[in-house]
């Protein structure tokens, strides 16, 4: 009988390289895992592990003017050493920070590919392993840039990114589990050797020269760890491969250039998106009787045309006359306007208009058990605050139905609550869960920054006694190729479409609340970041002073009517038992007599929601009675419940009995009880403290 033995595998292209990021181990593995992708790498930084592919299309797609890319950042539960909630038990659709996540790398890397390249890009980011000190975010932005760097896909880089925190003043690169929890900043950084590529930050009020110092620190860290990845290119890096060119036909271009120039600098010369719409199409049509027959193929590409066409002249505009499509100076913010109070059934409603841009948000209040769960692989396990962003085809004069949310809604979302979360009450001082949506009625630019000065108005009118306003800006960029370049302030649809950045900043006057940069150039230099900064802090200062606090000046000193009413106290954790009661008895009792909802928590906690006061003040009286522990030497007024040979029993407080001795009922020897008491009586009792055997001892003749 024949038998076959195997040999161990040997992966003769397996190589390892190590490096030391912010202290800790960085190890970047190839040849062993995913042979058949164009380029892939398993990076381990701490014990984070990540399974970084890069793949692409053997051929371009047709029928596109974009690069079909895409980026899945997959959280596998195992890495946590958890097993998925829910019914199926198995990985569902991605995570809220998973979809987060696939946006801050997406955003720095998708600059840097071939502006005509047109094949299938995916990057798979496979999380197998999960260091809570070691950011997996960081360590699959680094393994998703090495992967494309040594693969044979054509791309302008490497890029490297790093997490900054804030601690006790200090800034620290890729801030440990720990550190983190006690940071002033959690801000992301990508950059080349050369330029910074992308900014995502949440901050607690840092003022502008700290987090300018933080993204440069960043800067110089990245700088060394692309020496790092460089090698690895020089060492296991493939060729580019060759890509037909998907670019328009110069000479076809120059020509319908030349056609439809004054048209469209007419169609283009106005604030009102919907005139400017209108116009354009009388010039499409034109375009297609006057070249149609000289090139058959152009309705197919019209789209991208009209695209370059606009694009020549608004950045021609911007970039030498200083001129903007609706005529604005280059630091001038479009018209502004804020309601609140708008809807009169929910907990507070804010609208905030900057142009034709529009956002309506509106606030809910409930029960801290109302919390958003959290099943992910980090340690949140709930979410108090939730944001949630929409934006239906109407704002933008598109037809098309409503669906569920996208990345950018999603994105969108996040950002805006990560700009308002500084700001708000801690749970203590207001005791409720709290949900706002921003629903965008109107679309022609930074809708993501109208949602936070939205939330604002949105906060205030329900009663949340938030901190500070919070008002949100963008600024955008547009460069030459003599490398000079200008900055624009509160950028609209055309002026974020045509030109180089969305450079979007919310805070308070004190300081920085969130940054979110867009980028569609190869990257910023500290001059740009610098200027940025500055510009968008005095727009955020004009839009709280002259718009957020002219329309409601203070949070409301009370919640709507139709909020409920919340009560938040502590009782002795020994004392929950008895609240609940066996089975539940005595919670279900409070509920169903009292009116109220009533949560507990673990650590003695008691939340009490109800429609009003006198509901809330009821449950708590309940409450108050079951864990109530009398004081040494105090006296309390009660009735007499029970009788006996030995003394009587007396309610000294709702549901709560004392027993007082024969011996202690009167001043004088008595034989019986009855002689001087009967039930129902109301006497006064002192508390003595506990007798010998440990029982309460209550005395009605030292009471008086």
């Amino acid at each position: 009988m024949s038998q076959t033995i195997s040999t161990p595998m040997e992966f003769k292209n397996y190589k390892k390289f190590h490096y030391t990021l912010a202290g800790r181990p960085l190890v970047i593995e190839s040849g062993k895992l995913a042979g058949l992708a164009n380029g892939s790498v398993l990076v381990r930084y701490g014990e984070t592990a990540i399974l970084c592919c890069a793949t692409a299309s053997a051929k371009p797609r047709d029928g596109i003017d974009f690069l079909p890319l895409s980026v899945d950042y997959d959280e596998r539960m195992y890495a946590a050493g958890k097993i998925p909630g829910g019914y199926l038990k198995r990985e569902g659709k991605p995570s809220e920070k998973a979809v987060l996540t696939s946006r801050v790398i997406d955003r720095p890397i998708r600059p840097l590919f071939p502006k005509d390249l047109r094949n299938d890009v995916a990057l798979t980011l496979t999380v197998m392993s999960v260091d809570p000190d070691c950011s997996p975010e960081i360590t699959a932005m680094i393994g998703a840039s090495t992967a494309l760097a040594i693969s044979d896909i054509p791309w302008n880089g490497p890029i490297g990114g790093v997490f900054m925190g804030l601690v006790d003043g200090k800034l620290i690169v890729n801030p440990t589990e720990a550190e983190q929890k006690k940071s002033d900043l959690q801000l992301t950084v990508a950059a080349s050797m050369e330029k910074v590529v992308m900014i995502e930050a949440g901050a607690n009020e840092v003022d502008d020269d700290t987090m300018f110092e933080a993204i440069m620190k960043a800067h110089e860290e990245i700088k060394e760890l692309l020496g790092f990845i460089n090698a690895i290119i020089d060492e296991i890096g493939k060729p580019k491969f060759a890509y037909p060119s998907c670019e328009l036909d110069h000479d076809m271009f120059d020509k319908v250039f030349a056609f439809c120039e004054k048209d469209m600098m007419e169609a283009l010369d106005t604030d009102d998106k919907n005139i400017r719409d209108e116009k354009v199409v009388p010039i499409t049509d034109a375009i297609l009787a006057e070249f149609g027959e000289e090139y058959p193929e152009i309705g197919s590409m019209m789209d991208e045309l009209i695209y370059k066409i606009q694009k020549k002249i608004v950045r021609r505009w911007l970039l030498v006359d200083k001129k903007r499509v609706d005529g604005r100076r280059m630091d001038q913010i479009r018209p502004l306007g804020s309601e609140v109070g708008i809807l009169p059934r929910t907990h507070g409603s804010g609208l905030f208009t900057r142009g034709q841009t529009q956002v309506l948000t509106v606030a809910t209040l409930g029960m801290l058990s109302e919390a958003q769960m959290l099943d992910g692989i980090d340690s949140e396990t709930e979410k108090r605050y939730m944001h949630h962003y929409n934006m239906p085809g109407f704002s933008t004069g598109e037809a098309k139905s409503t669906r569920s949310p996208g990345r950018r809604e999603i994105g969108h979302g996040a950002l805006a609550e990560r700009s308002l979360i500084p700001v708000l009450p801690s749970p203590e001082e207001f005791p409720y869960a709290i949900r706002l949506v921003s629903d965008v009625v109107s679309s022609n630019g930074s809708t993501s920054q109208g949602s936070v000065c939205g939330s604002t108005l949105a906060l205030m009118d329900a009663g949340v006694p938030i901190k500070a306003p919070v008002a949100g800006i963008s600024c955008g960029l547009i460069t030459a190729e003599d490398g000079s370049w200008d900055t624009m302030l509160d950028i609209q649809g055309l002026e974020d479409f045509y030109g180089d950045m969305d450079f979007k900043v919310a805070g308070t006057h004190k300081g920085i609340t969130s940054i979110q940069m867009d980028l569609k150039i190869d990257g910023l230099t500290p001059e740009i970041i610098k200027a940025a900064l500055a510009q968008t802090h005095v727009g955020r200062d004009y839009i709280i002073d002259e718009v957020l606090l002219k329309a409601i000046p203070a949070p409301r000193a009370e919640v709507s009517k139709y909020a409920p009413k919340m009560t938040s106290f502590k009782i002795d954790p020994d004392k929950i038992r008895e609240v609940i009661g066996k089975g539940g008895s005595v919670i279900q009792k409070i509920v169903a007599e009292s009116g109220a909802k009533v949560d507990i928590e673990d650590d003695g906690t008691i939340c009490i929601a109800a429609v009003n006061g006198e509901q809330a003040a009821a449950a708590k009286a309940m409450i108050d009675a079951i864990v109530f522990e009398p004081e040494v030497g105090a006296v309390y007024t009660g009735t007499v419940t029970g009788i006996k040979e030995f003394g009587c029993f007396v309610e000294y407080a709702p549901g709560k009995e004392g027993m007082v001795h024969i011996s202690k009922i009167a001043p004088r020897r008595i034989e019986k009880v009855e002689d001087v008491l009967k039930l129902g009586d109301v006497v006064k009792v002192k508390y003595m403290g506990l007798d010998k055997k440990g029982r309460m001892d209550f005395s009605i003749k030292d009471a008086e």
